[in-house]
């Protein structure tokens, strides 16, 4: 890290540390009072599942897990640790872990996994759909938990004011990408460094649609796209349920990694979660399951170069058709 990065680092982490410490300590403290205040505010509202209740509990737990994670990253510190890989994998795992169990025993959030075996053996480069603020944490969950794999991720910049990801994601290999960076290049060149090497025991992974998808992004997408590849655009209006992929980010970790095979990643369950108005309603109507599926796609079956591009389209398409079909077999509507 340059000292330029680190210095706006430290910079950053004097304010979200002790907010989030602020933030946990005070939910914990004033539970007495917000607790009857919001139960009465949700009951008001015929809210029976009482969503804010169940959101400033989840809150309050989300507090202290970041402090934990920071206070393990600060003792590695302390302890001449700060550069070793797998003390910080373990606190990535006990994070994801706590997290998801704290949206399932709050929230009510169930997770079914099918085809995790596609995770390995290793190195893949998984490609995942992304609807969710909380998708990317079950993904987390998924493989580095259950699957026992080192994941090296790819994630928005913004993220870096969570003080544990901050913490914690810059000791391991990640890449927080600039997508607004006016030199998209070296961009790419960080994704494919980041993969450079890759293990047997280790995957990468991206989000390729690059936001979470609602219908207002996707209409936006296909507008953007068309003024740039009118025939891109054009093969990948039939989406309905996806965004349309940006493929540079994942041809690039691919490039990293020419012995990796693919891993697809998709799933139901976190339609209209992509936003805080949706995660009331989704908590005062009860979580639906979130279905995880998981294909492995061999490597001799990806094309490289240009072609790369057609094979992801047409892929993505694949998704967008499974996740309908999905989403029909739930009783749930398509297109959200």
């Amino acid at each position: 890290m340059s000292s330029s990065n680190a210095s706006g680092a430290g910079a950053r982490r004097a304010v979200t540390v002790p907010a989030v410490a602020a933030f946990a300590v005070l939910l914990t403290v004033l539970a007495p009072l917000w607790v009857p205040l919001t139960i009465v505010a949700d009951l008001v509202r015929g809210r029976w599942r009482l969503p804010l209740v169940r959101l400033l509990a989840f809150g309050a737990c989300w507090g202290w897990l970041e402090l934990g994670g920071v206070v393990g990253a600060g003792l590695l510190w302390i302890t001449g640790q700060a550069r070793r890989t797998a003390p910080h994998y373990a606190i990535q795992r006990w994070w994801a872990s706590g997290i998801c169990a704290v949206l399932r025993s709050v929230c009510g959030l169930r997770v079914e996994v099918e085809g995790i075996e596609a995770l390995k053996p290793g190195p893949v480069i998984v490609l995942g759909r992304h609807a969710s603020l909380a998708d990317s944490v079950v993904m987390a969950m998924v493989v580095a938990v259950q699957a026992r794999i080192k994941p090296r991720f790819v994630l928005k910049r913004e993220l870096l004011w969570d003080p544990c990801l901050d913490t914690v994601g810059n000791r391991i290999p990640n890449h927080f990408v600039d997508r607004k960076a006016a030199d998209a290049a070296a961009e790419h060149a960080a994704l494919e460094a980041l993969t450079r090497g890759i293990g047997a025991g280790e995957c990468g992974v991206i989000f390729p649609e690059g936001t979470r998808a609602n219908p207002t992004k996707r209409i936006a997408a296909l507008a953007r796209l068309a003024e740039r590849d009118p025939d891109r655009a054009a093969r990948l209006a039939a989406l309905v349920q996806l965004m349309p992929p940006r493929p540079a980010g994942a041809r690039a970790m691919l490039a990293g990694a020419p012995d990796a095979d693919v891993v697809l990643a998709w799933h139901v369950g976190f339609e209209g979660l992509d936003t805080f108005p949706g995660v009331l309603r989704a908590l005062a109507n009860g979580l639906p399951a979130i279905r995880l599926r998981m294909r492995r796609v061999a490597r001799a079956e990806v094309p490289d170069g240009d072609g790369f591009v057609a094979w992801l389209d047409t892929t993505w398409l694949e998704l967008d058709r499974e996740v309908g079909r999905m989403l029909a077999e739930a009783g749930r509507p398509a297109g959200q």
